[in-house]
């Protein structure tokens, strides 16, 4: 890696930026002694990038390192029993993933815009196993580069940026490429987007987050094997309770009432035909 002098907000913007976002937030909850979760690999990225004006993202959350124990165990339990299985990171930004798991010997694609590839190359370790493809994750050509059949693909803090019209026809295209695969995803709730569409999400003074046109319920997210071809099963997927407010079972029991699904954050499991 070589290190960096000027800020990395100084290249990316918009949807970009937000791997910034999601990187202070698991290395703060990963230099936490009270905490369960570990990313050594987002620890020293942090560290390395102090000329960052990390604060603009307002306090530390410990909600994107629940989301990433999730993911790490998709991957894991796929890779378990799909040996040669590649996985597939869209829209990956400066996740560390593959470190935390332990640097797999499977072929890892991470698919992303021209810019953020290039934060990669410059900033990540280098990682003979990764193959990194410079796409917007909607641009099918990428399809071309990746082997077909069984895989295990991620979408981390993506598909809400995304048109909805374009998600779904990107989750069809991905069933058909991947047969017998499996397709990881976080979404927001309704009433989330639309106050991000009116720019009312501000972190802090100085920062506000991105559009994010697409929301998903759990309720909608089991709809989809019946709207979107080769989509066989959808499961919501919990996060491990946390610390503080977030290790309560009362908190994840209103989560999981109507009300509650409604107007919490999921993460959806879909499983392709084989």
């Amino acid at each position: 890696m070589t290190d960096r002098e000027s800020p990395l907000h100084a290249e990316l913007s918009g949807v970009p930026e937000t791997a910034l976002w999601t990187l202070r937030n698991r290395a703060e909850e990963a230099m936490r002694a009270d905490s369960g979760f570990a990313d050594a690999e987002a620890v020293q990225l942090y560290r390395r990038l102090r000329g960052e004006d990390f604060e603009r993202f307002g306090p530390p959350s410990q909600v994107h390192a629940l989301r990433a124990r999730v993911i790490d165990t998709v991957i894991a339990e796929f890779l378990a029993s799909h040996p040669g299985a590649p996985v597939v990171a869209l829209g990956e930004g400066l996740q560390t993933t593959y470190w935390r798991l332990g640097e797999p010997e499977n072929a890892w694609y991470s698919i992303d815009l021209p810019e953020m590839i290039d934060a990669q190359e410059r900033l990540l370790p280098a990682a003979p196993g990764i193959t990194r493809l410079a796409y917007s994750a909607l641009d099918r050509e990428w399809f071309e580069k990746v082997p077909a059949g069984p895989a295990v693909i991620t979408a981390e803090g993506l598909f809400m940026y995304l048109p909805t019209e374009d998600v779904h026809a990107l989750i069809a295209d991905l069933a058909a490429h991947f047969p017998g695969g499996v397709l990881v995803y976080d979404s927001i709730p309704r009433l989330f987007s639309a106050m991000t569409l009116k720019g009312r999400v501000r972190l802090s003074e100085r920062y506000t987050a991105p559009p994010m046109p697409t929301s998903q319920s759990p309720r909608q997210a089991r709809r989809l094997p019946d709207r979107i071809p080769g989509v066989v099963a959808a499961q919501d997927l919990q996060p491990p309770l946390g610390r503080g407010r977030w290790a309560s079972p009362a908190l994840r029991w209103a989560a999981n009432t109507p009300i509650g699904r409604a107007l919490r954050p999921s993460i959806t499991l879909l499983r392709f035909a084989r």
